[in-house]
């Protein structure tokens, strides 16, 4: 029997952690170099914690899957060697999706838009992070080492980014079933299996009802 590894995640503290430095490193590259670019890295990594996206599917969002406080999932891209890259549709059909957006990332999606307009290459037909060209794998992985060494907390793979957004949204004892909808899952089963053991335990309520009777 395969053993399953160790599923990590950040709690919403240590995400704020996380995220400060990533902003922090971001504006100081813009201040001191005018470069805006190291801002695609704090986008994504927000669009990752508060979405449960997967990686290719951020990185092939357009401003038009975009609307308003709705982010739709069309597409996902593969990136290859020599900075190729493969657009394609989504994992399955479960993964062609609209999902609700939360204020935050909304704010920061916004001052993200006005930052590609200044650089004058906004287009609703534009990708979000960077303009035709994806930003790359290694890169984020090198951001990703950067900020949880710098904010002093653990090292977590990209992939446990989505699982964050679903173990706090669990935690929160939200329906399993809105969950995988926002994950994309094929089957309600695979997130369960996943994710149960992070609901708040029911057997208390369920005696205090039974005592009722």
């Amino acid at each position: 029997m395969a053993i399953k590894r160790e599923m990590k995640f950040y709690t919403p503290e240590e995400f704020r952690k996380y995220i400060d430095i990533a902003r922090k490193i971001a504006l100081e590259e813009q201040e001191k170099n005018k470069n805006l670019y190291e801002w695609n890295y704090y986008v994504f990594f927000n669009i990752a914690f508060y979405t449960g996206l997967r990686k290719g599917e951020i990185h092939a969002l357009r401003w038009s899957d975009i609307d308003n406080n709705y982010l739709s999932v069309k597409r996902s891209i593969t990136q290859k060697l020599h900075k190729t890259y493969i657009e394609t549709p989504p994992k399955n059909r479960s993964s062609m999706r609209t999902i609700q957006i939360p204020l935050p990332l909304i704010k920061i999606l916004n001052e993200h838009k006005e930052r590609q307009k200044f650089l004058g290459y906004l287009s609703e037909d534009n990708r979000v992070l960077g303009d035709e060209k994806c930003i790359r794998d290694g890169v984020i992985d090198k951001r990703n080492n950067l900020y949880s060494s710098l904010a002093g907390v653990k090292r977590i793979r990209i992939h446990d980014f989505r699982h964050s957004h679903a173990s706090l949204l669990a935690n929160m004892g939200i329906n399993i079933q809105e969950v995988a909808r926002r994950l994309g899952h094929a089957r309600v089963e695979m997130t369960w299996n996943t994710y149960s053991h992070l609901y708040p335990r029911e057997e208390e309520k369920a005696i205090a009802v039974l005592n009722a009777v």
